[in-house]
């Protein structure tokens, strides 16, 4: 091998391939709930409160979901924790009352806390812990519905007004003005806002109530036995009513075909 050959080997660089790094994705992280230290309340559902109510502090039992069994719970005043299978010595048993509804509990006494919070089996069903900037979050979102309700009501033309209204109060709506009929409405978004802004934007409901407009003004008749609509000129059949469904139902759902689509056009053009 020539001295050239040697240089030129000596020169040369080997480029070694770095090592490919599997990348393993990991799971984000479910961080659970913190519990926060503070004081609570607790409140008797239902409106109750009377002067003192006693609920049970021993004899109680949790399901522990991570351990798979049934705990019993006790709440003493020298354990750190309410599960018996827990305790150290011995126990000595406390009552829990509250007082004209309500109970409260310092943020010093977590045992109780979270016994009322998280285990007691009569939690949100015989009380709850109220939680003042939840309820202050409930009633503002109320607020709103309520508004979003009446904003709709007031900009509601005079047909769909009476067929929202005369699912409250059945055939009377007929006979009432307009105002009579707007002042309704009102009352009816002021009183169930979500229940009114469902009626507002069903379809179903100004078509049955053109529906029922038609039969009280004569342009369809709907036989003695309710079974069978026809036309109030010429008793010619329109449709037949299935057994046992509402005869108003049948006819809303008629009226959406493509053969009952022409008769409601024509229906709606005689009632105006």
């Amino acid at each position: 091998m020539n001295k050239k050959t040697k240089a030129l080997k000596s020169t040369e660089t080997v480029v070694a391939e770095a090592p490919v790094k599997e990348i393993i994705k990991q799971e984000p992280v479910v961080k659970k709930p913190t519990w926060q230290l503070k004081d609570r309340i607790y409140v008797l559902k239902e409106g109750l409160s009377p002067l003192t109510y006693t609920i049970k502090s021993s004899n109680i039992y949790y399901f522990d979901q991570e351990k798979g069994y049934e705990r019993e719970l006790k709440y003493t005043t020298n354990q750190k924790t309410p599960f018996v299978d827990e305790f150290v010595g011995d126990s000595k048993l406390e009552h829990i009352t509250f007082e004209d509804g309500q109970l409260s509990v310092p943020k010093s006494k977590q045992t109780l806390q979270k016994l009322l919070s998280l285990y007691h089996p009569q939690r949100n069903s015989l009380f709850f812990e109220f939680d003042p900037a939840a309820q202050a979050e409930d009633e503002l979102d109320m607020i709103e519905v309520e508004v979003d309700a009446l904003n709709v009501a007031m900009n509601m033309d005079i047909d769909q007004v009476e067929a929202v209204v005369r699912t409250e109060i059945g055939n009377k709506a007929s006979q009432m003005t307009s105002k009579e009929l707007k002042r309704d409405l009102i009352n009816l978004a002021k009183k169930d806002p979500r229940l009114f802004l469902e009626l507002a934007s069903d379809e179903n409901i100004q078509i049955r109530n053109m529906g029922i407009r038609a039969v009280e003004a004569g342009i369809i008749k709907l036989s003695a036995d309710q079974r069978t609509f026809m036309w109030g000129s010429n008793n010619k059949k329109l449709l037949t009513v299935p057994y046992e469904e509402n005869p108003y139902s049948a006819l809303t759902a008629f009226f959406k075909t493509d053969e009952g689509v022409e008769i409601y056009t024509a229906v709606e053009k005689r009632l105006k």
